[in-house]
């Protein structure tokens, strides 16, 4: 389950200088100057999640038994998702009530470091990178 958390990481990383530009150039004339606050947001948090993810996934190359660290992956990508997808959907559309998706992403975000911790403290001593 490792090749697919490594698999979304990239295609995260490449969707987040996309949509990075793309926010830069397309829409500096079209959104709103709180429309285009909103945009960058989403892209940071997902270009900081998505190297999370790579290390994520890394890491569970490293410790394959680790299950808690294959969840945090996981809750990272719907993290991602639900967080920044809403907020790319909201800048886009005007739709406001889409930022209550947002909190749930955030959750999801929370969730995933904490269950990283998790991970972590729970392996042994002998196996911590």
């Amino acid at each position: 389950m490792t090749r697919p958390l490594l698999l979304c990481a990239a295609v995260s990383g490449f969707v987040t200088v996309a949509l990075g530009a793309f926010g830069a150039h397309a829409l500096g004339d079209t959104l709103s100057g709180r429309m285009l606050t909103v945009w960058q947001t989403a892209v940071q948090y997902q270009g900081l999640h998505t190297l999370a993810l790579l290390a994520i996934g890394l890491l569970a190359l490293h410790c394959p038994d680790a299950r808690w660290i294959r969840r945090s992956g996981w809750l990272m990508l719907l993290g991602i998702l639900l967080f920044s997808g809403s907020l790319y959907l909201m800048a886009l559309s005007g739709i406001r009530v889409l930022g209550l998706v947002t909190p749930f992403g955030g959750l999801c975000l929370l969730a995933g470091w904490a269950a990283l911790a998790y991970a972590i403290y729970r392996l042994p001593a002998e196996r911590a990178p």
